[in-house]
């Protein structure tokens, strides 16, 4: 394998790609294909001893869910976890996000072919730590966090991996719904816009199968998901962008200035705002999540990727008066009508203008 990364590395250093980004992909291709090779098929791992008994409800409970999800569209299931990976951590990977001290903008980096990403992952925790390094020496603000799913877009066959199993009931078909939404539906070099629709699609699914399957969990799914997480989630983003418009006005110089502000505001604005709108939904201090996460400008750039267009994708589906499925077929549509035109170069203001 040595071999054919120096002759790979002859071949594409100088004309296609940075060195150290050859090595990035590299280690994390090595670490791919070491998960797709522990992987087993689901049927060999039902009949296993060694997989537990509340593992293999998991695993058929996500069988479930991808069922339900492509005849939910009508679309032709994939070879998409049809297999399963024990993974020997918790997390599968860890994310980098970096952003300027001055803006919360997550930096991306560019691959051929890939295209542009606002994170990298890492399966080696120190690898991700020293690029986190690197990034800070270049006077940038990080964040790492542990990732337990993801989607490799295509480029392998995605396997359900065992840190899945640590999700409850209703937490794992919005993951799977997520994931899969990726497999529908993609815009190239646009992962905020991507991320934000298979976060509203995916909400929007697990709540209609949840509907249809249990009663019972989907009341408490209300209350949770459109109550409590929504307007917590909202008012996050609202104030993410009172910050960025607070950096926006004061300009710091340097890093150390820049923490001044993201300090003060954090004290005097942030915290009580999100506090008292826990309080009012009867949320307690240790159930809100925001209160409970370290906040810089890359997590809060991080927030962003998921969240930021959520209010945007709502209000366009009431505006038209969809339902789920009337919805994604306007946006599809939309998609195509975007490719055959060449004025607007971003498909997210193409399809919000």
């Amino acid at each position: 394998m040595d071999f054919l990364k120096y002759l790979v590395l002859l071949l594409v250093c100088s004309n296609i790609i940075s060195c150290a980004k050859f090595d990035y992909l590299y280690e994390q291709s090595v670490g791919q294909i070491s998960l797709q090779s522990r992987a087993r098929d689901n049927n060999e791992m039902l009949k296993s001893v060694r997989v537990t008994k509340d593992q293999k409800e998991k695993i058929k409970k996500i069988q479930e869910l991808k069922k339900y999800f492509y005849k939910y569209w009508g679309k032709k299931e994939t070879s998409i976890y049809s297999q399963t990976t024990m993974l020997q951590n918790k997390a599968v990977t860890y994310l980098v996000v970096a952003s300027s001290f001055s803006e919360i903008k997550a930096i991306e980096t560019c691959f051929p072919i890939m295209g542009c990403f606002p994170y990298l992952g890492f399966f080696n925790l120190a690898s991700a730590r020293d690029f986190a390094k690197s990034k800070e020496a270049e006077e940038l603000v990080t964040w790492v966090r542990p990732v337990y799913a993801y989607s490799t877009l295509g480029y392998f066959t995605d396997t359900i991996l065992s840190s899945f199993f640590h999700y409850s009931d209703y937490e794992l078909a919005e993951l799977i719904f997520h994931e899969l939404f990726h497999t529908i539906f993609f815009v190239n070099n646009q992962v905020e816009l991507n991320e934000n629709l298979a976060n509203y699609f995916a909400k929007e699914m697990m709540e209609e199968y949840f509907k249809n399957t249990n009663q019972l969990e989907y009341l408490k799914i209300q209350q949770k998901e459109e109550i409590e997480d929504k307007a917590v989630r909202k008012s996050v983003v609202n104030l993410t962008t009172e910050l960025q418009d607070l950096y926006h006005q004061l300009l710091p110089k340097n890093k150390e200035d820049a923490d001044v502000i993201l300090n003060e505001f954090m004290d005097k604005r942030f915290k009580p705002e999100i506090l008292k709108k826990c309080q009012e939904l009867n949320v307690a201090p240790k159930a809100c999540f925001p209160i409970q996460r370290q906040w810089n400008n890359a997590s809060f750039a991080a927030f962003l990727t998921y969240e930021k267009k959520s209010d945007d994708l709502e209000g366009l589906q009431k505006k038209l008066g969809l339902n789920l499925k009337g919805y994604y077929n306007f946006i599809t549509k939309k998609y195509e009508d975007y490719k055959n035109q060449s004025e607007v170069s971003d498909f997210s203001l193409y399809l919000f203008r």
